[in-house]
């Protein structure tokens, strides 16, 4: 069946909240996807930086095989030896002082339950974001992310919350006082355009929100587990937050989200909150073997090395048509002077898969297996698909 067969199956039938791309991924094996006609496609976009061991890891394949064998699902009332030990590898790789852990199913999940967590812990409702910032799509995280495209369809919204200007120290002092339940940060913006913070900026946000006794939320859905050249992005300020939201790459594909707290946060009633699959065995499997990944293949240092040859490749581009290339790791944003949308096409047509951010934003979130020829490639199809897309 072609692409176009299967493109047109699925939107015969879908919800049309989707937006749809040309082709049909069939198959994935490290950083390359192949499609129902049998081209392969270098992934610059490990599914929003999900496939972070890459795709089909034999050692993320294994360890599902092996679980969906012995028990498939039990919920968390139910103890089980897989979740047991993913919480303890959890807690060992976690920053400082984060030493309890609430499993979900995604990213979006593990914030509206940081928000419950936050209100409950501090008693109070409001609820300090950033502009440009992403935190999900259902009703509470729609209260953090910024963009009006996804929040004005669905006012109001949960009340308390505003936003400020990222990277901005005086703005974060102005607006979170005693009355903020919680300050949620990306270390780096995603959805944003691969927005570095300012030296520093996590740090001071760290005592503003010490000093008004309100927790400090990071975000770390995408920045986690080794994409920015550390297992978590936080590492690069040397701080720890009250509460760290993780999803994505955690996995290796499958359904995963969750948080990373402190003991004192943890102040929700039983049964307050909860979830049918959150920690299911052959998750909890499948993320036990990502983390053995992680440290076994020194992955979070390979992020940094290929991230450094990514932006040095990006940043030589002609200026003519480039902004700017910016990023930490394999997380890199390459801003456009011109509409993102036909170098995407032109990068599809070439067998490279990346993702737009916004309008001008090409964003680059690799599996971070990617290899050195791989960034060159990728390089050299964003110079071509260029020239491609302004000689149109």
């Amino acid at each position: 069946m072609s692409n176009a067969d299967l493109v047109a199956r699925e939107r015969a039938r879908e919800s049309g909240v989707f937006p749809k791309r040309s082709v049909a991924i069939l198959r994935g094996l490290g950083a390359q996807f192949w499609d129902a006609e049998g081209r392969a496609y270098l992934d610059m976009g490990a599914n929003y930086g999900v496939a972070n061991v890459g795709h089909c890891h034999p050692r993320v394949v294994r360890a599902i095989e092996e679980q969906a064998r012995a028990l498939v699902h039990i919920p968390q009332t139910y103890a089980n030896d897989r979740r047991a030990e993913l919480m303890e590898r959890l807690v060992g790789i976690a920053p400082p002082g984060l030493d309890r852990v609430f499993l979900g199913n995604s990213g979006t999940e593990a914030v509206e339950a940081a928000l419950k967590f936050a209100r409950a812990h501090t008693g109070r409702t409001g609820l300090v974001a950033a502009k440009r910032g992403f935190h999900g799509r259902t009703m509470g995280a729609l209260a953090l992310t910024f963009k009006p495209e996804y929040r004005d369809p669905f006012a109001p919204l949960l009340p308390g919350g505003q936003h400020v200007s990222y990277g901005d120290v005086e703005a974060l002092k102005q607006a979170v006082s005693r009355d903020t339940a919680a300050l949620f940060l990306e270390p780096i913006q995603g959805e944003g355009g691969a927005i570095v913070p300012p030296a520093g900026y996590l740090r001071a946000a760290r005592d503003i929100c010490t000093d008004a006794g309100a927790l400090l939320v990071l975000d770390e859905i995408q920045t986690g587990l080794g994409r920015t050249g550390r297992m978590w992005a936080v590492e690069h300020e040397g701080i720890a937050p009250d509460i760290l939201c993780f999803a994505k790459g955690i996995a290796g594909g499958l359904p995963m989200g969750g948080l990373l707290l402190r003991s004192e946060v943890c102040t929700l009633p039983v049964a307050s909150h909860g979830n049918t699959f959150g920690g299911n065995p052959v998750a909890c499997g499948a993320a036990i073997a990502v983390l053995d990944v992680l440290r076994d293949e020194q992955l979070p240092a390979r992020a940094e090395r290929m991230g450094t040859r990514l932006l040095a490749g990006l940043r030589s581009l002609p200026g003519a048509h480039v902004r700017e290339a910016r990023g930490r790791g394999l997380m890199v944003g390459l801003e456009l002077r011109s509409k993102n949308t036909p170098v995407l096409n032109a990068l599809i047509a070439l067998g490279v898969l990346a993702l737009p951010t916004g309008s001008t934003v090409l964003r680059y979130l690799p599996p971070l297996v990617v290899s050195e020829a791989q960034v060159d490639e990728a390089v050299s199809a964003t110079a071509k698909a260029l020239e491609v897309a302004h000689a149109a």
